[in-house]
């Protein structure tokens, strides 16, 4: 989809985390007059006194009369606590504006909103990002989404200040479970990377040679790019939390269950993650999972 210069308009931004806060920034910076909204008020006060804007002190009032309402929260209850009931977002949209929802949630509160908006004359879009804490402070989110073409499109050019591809998948609830692709892959991807690492560590080898040989051929990949030295040398504090691979990877399995797709490998890299939280590596980047392996080599 190719999105182009939006015009300035009104929009709120609902959930001020590592992520809703670099991405509210961006909507900041390309002028439009944005209105913020955290449940941790000090961290909302925080982000107008960097960036201007205002602040509300409810979902409802940082909604009101906005053409776009962005969230980004934690998982399915925290989205239908911020939107539903007397004082969620959709109490205070206007008829026809859209709640556009960036968080990594489940197919069927993507769906379920889609329909009380649709009751509500609003629009809905499920809108699930990747890229990580990094691709969120540099603007260039990928966004998968789920919803109305017409009004994902007329949308694109205003949440293309914090992405770099914004693409439709399908119809509500699509870009969601395109989401739950991408998370299914990560965490192949970070396994076998953690493998190779402790593989090459026990043969004794010179592992930051190794992965720059690598990853110029075909087992390259943004993990090895990004992660692959830090996980080298233990350093596991930023990017994207176990805790939150955890409630992605069950929304993935769950979804696996009522479709009947079989899924061994995402199952048992979620067992590990799990030893990872007990462990006390809940907070620590994704990466982790090399912990879990022996690296030294035998004497």
């Amino acid at each position: 989809m190719t999105v182009g210069q939006a015009p300035k308009i009104k929009v709120a931004f609902i959930g001020l985390g590592v992520m809703g806060y670099p991405m509210a920034a961006h909507l900041a910076k390309a002028g439009h007059d944005v209105t913020v909204y955290n449940r941790t008020t000090s961290k909302a006060k925080k982000w107008v006194d960097e960036f201007g804007g205002k602040m509300a002190l409810s979902p409802r009032a940082a909604a009101y009369d906005c053409d776009i309402v962005f969230v980004c929260v934690g998982n399915d209850n925290d989205l239908r606590s911020v939107v539903l009931g007397e004082t969620g977002a959709f109490a205070g949209m206007k008829p026809g504006a859209t709640l556009w929802d960036d968080t990594t949630d489940s197919a069927i509160v993507a769906n379920e909103l889609y329909a009380k908006a649709k009751e509500l004359g609003l629009n809905f879009v499920d809108a699930p990002v990747s890229g990580g804490q990094a691709g969120a402070e540099n603007g260039v989110l990928t966004v998968m989404c789920g919803g109305d073409e017409d009004v994902i499109e007329k949308c694109s050019s205003v949440a293309a200040a914090f992405a770099c591809s914004i693409k439709r998948i399908g119809p509500s609830g699509s870009g969601q479970l395109a989401k739950m692709c991408n998370q299914i892959c990560i965490a192949g991807i970070l396994q076998g990377l953690s493998e190779a690492i402790a593989f090459g560590k026990t043969a004794g080898l010179n592992i930051p040679l190794v992965l720059d040989v690598i990853s110029k051929g075909a087992a390259g990949s943004w993990q090895m790019q990004a992660r692959g030295l830090t996980m080298e040398a233990g350093k596991f504090d930023f990017g994207f939390a176990v805790d939150w691979m955890r409630k992605d990877l069950g929304i993935c399995l769950e979804q696996a269950r009522k479709t009947g797709a079989n899924l061994p490998m995402t199952a048992l890299v979620d067992q590990f993650y799990s030893e990872v939280q007990n462990r006390g590596g809940g907070r620590w980047d994704t990466s982790s999972l090399v912990t879990l392996l022996n690296t030294e080599p035998k004497k």
